[in-house]
C-alpha cells in the first residue's frame, strides 16, 4: 500500500525541501521504493536530487521530459527518473509555473466542481503509477496555492516543519488552520497530521526551547516528533553538492554519518507514525 506525505509550512526557508528529500533518501536506503514529487516551480528538490545523482554517478542526471510536459500529455510515467536504488523523482522545471493556467484552461469555471477537478487532476495522473511505490513525498511552495492544494488532496499524511523561530511558528499555526479548512471543504480527502517536526535554528539556545514549548502548548506535546533536527552545517553542503553517502571516504567523514544517523532515526519514527512496518 502506498503512503503519500506532504512536508509543509506557510513560512519559507524552514527546511521543508531538505527534510523532504533527506527522509525520502533514508526511506530508499531502508528498502522502501520512494518517489519525490517536486510540485514547486522553483524546483529545489529537483536540484538537490540532480546534484546527488551527479555526486554518486559522476554524470549529469538525464531528464528527457519535464513533469509539466508529461502532465499535458497525460503520461506522467514518462517524466520519472531514477536517482538511485529505490529513489525516484518527478522533476519540476521552470515551465511548471504554467500549471495553474493549464488547469484553468482545462477545467473552466462553468463546469460543475471545477475547483475540485483542478486540484484532483494531478492525483488522477499519479494514480496510474503510485501502486509501484511504498512512499510518495510531495514538496510544495510555502504558500497557499494550487500546488499546495494539489498535494494536500493526494496526501495521506502531513508533516508540519517547524523551524525554531517565531515566524515559522506563526506559519505552522496558519498551515494547521488551513489543513482543517481544507479537510472540511473537500469531503473525499482523508489525511492525518503525522506530526510537527522541530528544526533547530541554532543548537542549545533558549529561544529554540521556548518555541518548542510554545508548539507543545499549541499543538499538543504528543504531536511533536521525538526526533529533533539540530542545526547541522553539513546539510548546507548537501544543498550545494548533493547528498553524500555515509561511508568513510575522502569525500565524506563522520559528519555525514551523524547526519544520516539522525535522519535514519527520524525516518523510523515517520514509518511508525504512518503505520508502515
Amino acid at each position: 500500500m502506498t503512503t503519500k506525505m506532504l512536508f509543509g509550512n506557510f513560512k519559507g526557508g524552514v527546511g521543508k525541501t531538505t527534510n523532504s528529500v533527506m527522509v525520502a533518501y533514508e526511506l530508499a536506503k531502508k528498502g522502501y521504493k520512494t518517489l519525490v514529487c517536486d510540485l514547486d516551480p522553483q524546483a529545489n528538490s529537483t536540484q538537490l536530487l540532480r546534484r546527488t545523482y551527479g555526486l554518486q554517478n559522476g554524470i549529469e542526471l538525464p531528464i528527457e521530459k519535464t513533469m509539466m510536459v508529461a502532465l499535458q500529455e497525460n503520461t506522467i510515467k514518462n517524466s520519472l527518473v531514477e536517482i538511485m536504488d529505490n529513489l525516484y523523482l518527478l522533476p519540476s522545471h521552470k515551465d511548471f509555473v504554467n500549471y495553474p493556467e493549464f488547469l484553468e484552461l482545462k477545467f473552466l469555471p462553468n463546469e460543475p466542481d471545477y475547483k475540485k477537478k483542478r486540484i484532483s487532476f494531478f492525483q488522477d495522473q499519479l494514480s496510474k503509477i503510485e501502486d509501484g511505490f511504498d512512499y510518495i513525498i510531495f514538496d510544495v511552495p510555502p504558500t497557499l496555492s494550487i500546488y499546495t492544494d494539489t498535494a494536500l488532496y493526494s496526501s495521506d499524511y502531513v508533516i508540519i516543519v517547524l523551524q525554531t523561530q517565531q515566524r515559522s511558528l506563526d506559519g505552522a499555526e496558519a498551515f494547521w488552520e488551513y489543513l482543517q479548512t481544507f479537510y472540511n471543504t473537500y469531503k473525499d480527502v482523508d489525511f492525518d497530521i503525522a506530526g510537527i517536526l522541530p528544526v533547530l535554528l541554532k543548537n542549545n539556545v533558549g529561544l529554540d526551547n521556548q518555541i518548542i514549548d510554545d508548539a507543545k502548548t499549541i499543538f499538543g506535546e504528543e504531536t511533536l516528533f521525538n526526533v529533533i533536527i539540530k542545526h547541522m552545517e553539513r546539510l548546507k553542503r548537501y544543498d550545494r553538492q548533493g547528498i553524500s553517502e555515509q561511508q568513510m571516504t575522502a569525500q565524506n567523514d563522520f559528519h555525514d554519518i551523524k547526519v544520516h544517523r539522525i535522519y535514519s532515526d527520524l525516518t523510523d519514527e515517520i514509518i511508525e507514525r504512518t503505520h508502515q512496518n
